[in-house]
């Protein structure tokens, strides 16, 4: 506990001069002192060019030994008043180092640091023009020959990628490459982002009817525009769509849609990528500098090879095609997968007279809506959360403070609550048949999520339907053989089928390279995403952060930037001032690059 007469702010106004003390002096044992023996430093580009987490004292000095006196950090101050709750100290501060202003947040306990999170939020020089620095937006007085502003926009986009090289291609113009894509406008990095699809937005509004965000809107904002006040908490997603071809708009991004990579090549005498696009029909080859991968959480579609399957007289494809419930009335129907898209497909089946099985393979955790936007997401992501004074940046550097080393441990408490709260269609369920797990070790969803992006369904209503039995369920099993008219299954049974559904999820981003660039490459990047946890569909080693995302990777000048709307959005931020610190010469010695492992 803080002692009573100091009180928090006091504690770690004196632990943060202390260690400011400690680093302007160069004294990094005397920093390394004020370190719990378990704790944890998560650095976001500030001091390492890297997404990394020292874990323990050790890997802390031994950061400092590498990083200190390039970084040279100073001006540490806290901001507003430090709290304490359950003898944990939480505090702010801002902070500088040599070439970047940053803002951090730390957690002592007893008077030494737990976590402490540093994070880079603008270069020096290269500032976002805001505020005070607003440009003007038009040229007061008489010029002959002046262009408006709408004329330069024009020009710039007949230019780049044909007389002007962007310094930045990002492939793929969904969501995670268009807020990346906004950052870097802000910067002045000259981008295009690659989309086959011929409008922003399409990648939503082509999936299924019954498609919505099943986040919550309050995490769910683009960079620097947030939804209006009344957009609804879970958006549809043709509303989506909408807002994202609104957003390449208004944030004047180069968007070249209808445009597909065919290929990718790094030249190593120019330092530059030539990148072949074919852009409505017509070849284009783009040189930039860096190479970005925005596709997603995943790669290709997992289509599993089921035999007879091309012997099948209905329809199949993977849920990534499927087009909607409205032809399958009164139709034999089988999906196989449980998690959030099978449980959508089976649910808008089911309201169209569709008779629907589920093909349940393993087991999958269930977070019903209400209670994961009330027990998890609500203290950082509500209406509640914002009158208490935490919107959605500061609810970002939260949840970016909390490493992942350690993370399981707050979330099993969330997940204990659930299962008491919702005991009731959890039993049904299991009755039913469904195989039901909160992962591994009891940490649920978002554990599940960064370790392995699979295993889970947050119910917004089609639990019920499995429970009640409205969805046919066989859970255990496998599809062995695809028939004319039906499905054989690992347990004997046959299940007659007009359509069938893979909703089996999606291989590694780095398989998008294998075609791209080449298979060496894949491999030599590794697998992306995951934490090296050894857990299902995690292997080892441990890594402390995911794999391969919003960070330098074993190949120079080609990057990695996805995730749901909240990652894309907050990783956007460290992505793009590490591409604009290498545009402007700015030296970035990258601490501990990662390994690569697990080759796809």
């Amino acid at each position: 506990m803080t002692d009573p007469t100091t009180g928090p702010t006091q504690a770690a106004a004196q632990w943060l001069a202390d260690f400011a003390a400690a680093l302007a002096r160069g004294d990094i044992d005397a920093a390394v002192s004020l370190f719990e023996a378990d704790s944890y430093w998560r650095d976001l580009v500030a001091f390492t060019w890297n997404l990394r987490t020292q874990e323990g004292p050790g890997a802390i000095r031994a950061m400092l030994q590498a990083r200190l006196a390039d970084t040279q950090p100073t001006a540490f101050a806290l901001e507003g008043e430090a709290t304490e709750a359950e003898g944990v100290v939480d505090a702010w501060f801002s902070f500088e180092t040599r070439v970047a202003r940053g803002r951090g947040h730390l957690r002592l306990r007893n008077g030494k640091a737990w976590t402490l999170l540093t994070t880079m939020t603008e270069l020096k020089g290269f500032e976002e023009k805001t505020g005070d620095n607003r440009i003007k937006g038009a040229e007061h007085g008489v010029h002959k020959g002046r262009k408006n502003w709408l004329e330069k926009r024009r020009d710039e986009e007949a230019a780049l990628g044909y007389t002007e090289q962007p310094e930045v291609v990002i492939i793929g113009g969904g969501q995670g490459g268009i807020a990346l894509g906004a950052r870097l406008r802000r910067l002045g990095v000259p981008t295009i982002i690659v989309e086959r699809n011929a409008k922003a937005g399409d990648s939503w509004r082509k999936r299924y009817k019954s498609l919505c965000l099943h986040d919550p809107v309050w995490y769910d904002h683009l960079p620097y525009m947030p939804f209006p006040d009344d957009w609804p908490v879970f958006a549809p997603k043709d509303k989506i769509g909408d807002w994202l071809e609104m957003y390449t708009k208004i944030m004047e991004l180069n968007y070249w849609s209808s445009t597909n990579a065919t290929k990718a090549r790094f030249d190593e005498a120019t330092q530059r990528w030539g990148v072949q696009v074919e852009r409505e029909g017509k070849p284009v080859t783009l040189r930039p500098k860096q190479l970005v991968f925005a596709l997603g959480v995943s790669g290709y579609p997992n289509v599993p090879k089921v035999a007879g399957a091309e012997n099948f007289l209905g329809d199949q494809h993977h849920s990534s095609q499927h087009p909607g419930p409205e032809a399958y009335a009164g139709k034999k129907c089988v999906v196989l997968g449980s998690n959030n898209s099978a449980h959508d497909i089976c649910a808008a089946l089911w309201e169209h007279g569709a008779d629907v099985t589920m093909v349940q393979r393993s087991s999958t955790h269930i977070a019903p809506s209400q209670s994961l936007m009330e027990l998890a997401l609500g203290g950082l992501y509500s209406e509640q959360a914002v009158k208490s004074g935490i919107d959605h940046h500061k609810g970002d550097l939260i949840f970016a403070s909390v490493p992942y080393k350690i993370m399981h441990t707050f979330h099993i408490p969330v997940y204990e609550e659930m299962k008491k709260r919702d005991a009731d269609l959890y039993a049904r369920l299991e009755k039913a048949g469904f195989l039901l797990d909160f992962g591994v070790d009891g940490s649920g969803l978002f554990m599940k999520y960064l370790r392995r992006g699979s295993g889970y369904y947050i119910d917004v209503g089609a639990s019920e339907l499995v429970a009640n039995g409205s969805i046919h369920l066989k859970s255990g099993v496998n599809i062995e053989r695809v028939n004319a008219r039906s499905v054989t299954l690992t347990d004997g049974t046959e299940l007659p089928a007009d359509l069938l559904v893979y909703a089996t999820g999606y291989g590694s981003m780095n398989g998008w390279l294998a075609d791209l660039i080449s298979p060496e490459i894949a491999d030599k990047v590794g697998k992306c995403w995951g934490l090296g946890s050894d857990t299902p569909k995690d292997p080892g080693p441990w890594e402390g952060e995911l794999r391969n995302m919003w960070k330098p990777t074993q190949v120079d000048n080609l990057w990695f930037h996805g995730g749901n709307l909240h990652q894309s959005r907050h990783y956007s931020q460290f992505l793009a001032l590490q591409l604009k610190a290498r545009m402007e010469g700015i030296d970035t010695p990258v601490y501990e690059l990662a390994a690569s492992h697990h080759k796809r």
